[in-house]
């Protein structure tokens, strides 16, 4: 992951050094990057230069006519000269005028160099001015790589390594898949049309080949990079689970020029988040969860295996939390493809925060390790690829089955009230639990929907009688108090109930069934 980078010092720190005594006679202010000194007393020295210099003279055979001096700074700006220094003494006790006019003409910085500063020393200060911005860089490198393996350890690791990547780079940091959706993102996220056109250079570079690609077409690219005021846009593939395709990008957008560190940075977490979304990572196919497997099939019962599948680093006990999914159906009424796409299924499994999930479809179902404690939490990862999730109660391994059926009710009252998770509670379990909400008002509504027929006094007065006898245990009396009717009254309602409902008010069952359908109906 190393990177040839040329090394280089502002011309600013070799001004400020008072050991040099260097002044700026001409040229720009802009601070320019140093990269080697150079001496020279020949009257055309650019065949020897490589550009980045400091150039040092004495005016040994520098020309002595203006004409003859614009055109040696010409040569030596052309050539990619950073910088001229003039020594003055022995040659010229001061700068020729006609030199200075020439730099500012041709906008080359030109640096004044006393009597008593060797061409030497100023070498040696750039130098060591070199080394130790290029040891700061290593540093710096050095402590951002640390930081980011330091985060793919996390539990979190996804989110850790892009929020360390952010705080490094100063650059809002995003991993799309190849829709374009943003799977992760960590940072301050700039304002339109930034977020767009980055997430099209995402679907650029992870555009998969068709079968019959045209011939000497070229392949998607591996990194693409945009510019748009002042904003620096770069977007680098993950691999996928083989080396024809990939499915996930990182994208990064930054205010500054990136930097050494920037692109160091950018590398390692390119490299971390390949392996973190890799699904020989994420899905943990090692040798533990191997043998748990085996001895299952061959007969041993879940709660024996179930220790071998906790994080062997976490004092997880026996719990578990089962989770059940729904896919919502794609907009082109495509149908997941069973076990899903593996970058993608390796970076739910991720926010899971476990490697135990099986997608068949558009169903999902999953295993999480945790405490008697744990309080399950829905990834934002799951809404955004458009699950639909339950969660059961952490439950010891012994109690799956009732697990089981607690997060599939979750799953249900999710897709009924449209939410992106339920999680169930701790609560005691009741009978209304049991029921979707919108398949139990729709219940309610076809039961009572003959009392529609009543004529006067109207179906909310007949539904009104007959919550409150049946709150009042089938008491003729309490309920005509209650009501402030005669019992007769209450008895004729009654009766008219048990006609349009074509039910027996005297049997238990109906009333328990009525009782509960009146919890249910709408207030309409």
């Amino acid at each position: 992951m190393s990177e040839t980078v040329q090394p280089s010092v502002p011309l600013s720190v070799l001004l400020a050094d008072p050991g040099l005594g260097l002044s700026q006679v001409a040229g720009p202010a802009e601070d320019r990057l140093i990269g080697t000194v150079g001496t020279t007393e020949i009257e055309d020295p650019t065949p020897y230069l490589v550009g980045g210099e400091l150039l040092l003279t004495a005016g040994v055979r520098l020309p002595k006519d203006a004409e003859g001096i614009d055109t040696y700074v010409a040569r030596v700006v052309a050539a990619g000269v950073a910088a001229l220094g003039f020594g003055v003494a022995p040659v010229y006790q001061e700068i020729p005028a006609e030199l200075v006019a020439a730099c500012d003409r041709h906008r080359l910085p030109l640096l004044r160099l006393p009597p008593d500063t060797p061409f030497v020393a100023v070498g040696q200060a750039t130098y060591a001015a070199i080394a130790e911005a290029h040891n700061r860089v290593l540093r710096e490198i050095s402590q951002a790589q640390s930081a980011l393996t330091s985060a793919a350890a996390r539990p979190d690791a996804l989110q850790a390594v892009l929020n360390q990547l952010s705080t490094h780079t100063r650059a809002w940091a995003v991993v799309f898949d190849a829709q374009g959706t943003e799977l992760f993102s960590a940072g301050c996220r700039p304002p339109a049309p930034i977020p767009g056109l980055l997430r099209d250079l995402a679907r650029r570079v992870t555009a998969r080949p068709a079968h019959d690609h045209v011939k000497d077409r070229p392949p998607p690219p591996a990194a693409a990079a945009h510019h748009l005021d002042g904003v620096h846009l770069t977007v680098h593939t993950l691999p996928g689970a083989d080396s024809t395709a990939t499915s996930l990008a990182l994208g990064q957008a930054a205010t500054e020029t990136p930097s050494v560190v920037h692109r160091q940075m950018t590398s390692t977490a390119t490299v971390l988040l390949s392996l973190l979304t890799s699904p020989r990572h994420a899905l943990s196919t090692e040798a533990r969860s191997v043998g748990a497997l085996v001895r299952l099939m061959l007969g041993a019962a879940p709660a024996e295996v179930a220790p071998a599948l906790a994080p062997a680093d976490e004092a997880t006990g026996d719990h578990w939390i089962v989770v059940h999914g729904r896919h919502a159906p794609a907009p082109t009424g495509a149908t997941p493809r069973p076990g899903g796409d593996p970058a993608q299924l390796a970076a739910l499994a991720n926010a899971l925060g476990s490697p135990y999930v099986h997608i068949d479809g558009a169903h999902l179902r999953a295993l999480i390790p945790s405490t008697p404690e744990t309080s399950p939490s829905a990834p934002a990862l799951a809404a955004v690829l458009g699950w639909t999730l339950g969660f059961s109660t952490p439950v010891p391994a012994a109690d799956l089955p009732r697990a089981d059926s607690q997060a599939e009710r979750a799953l249900q009252r999710a897709i009924a009230t449209n939410t992106p998770a339920v999680i169930q509670s701790n609560e005691p379990l009741t009978v209304h639990a049991l029921i979707p909400p919108a398949d139990a008002r729709e219940h309610a509504r076809a039961r009572f929907a003959p009392l529609d027929r009543a004529g006067a006094p109207g179906a909310s007065v007949l539904l009104e009688t007959l919550r409150t006898w049946l709150a009042l245990h089938g008491s003729w009396d309490r309920t005509a108090a209650a009501l402030e009717v005669h019992r007769n009254t209450v008895r004729h309602r009654l009766t008219r109930v048990a006609e349009l409902l074509d039910v027996d008010l005297q049997d238990p069952n109906i009333r328990m069934e009525l009782w509960f359908a009146l919890h249910w109906l709408p207030d309409d």
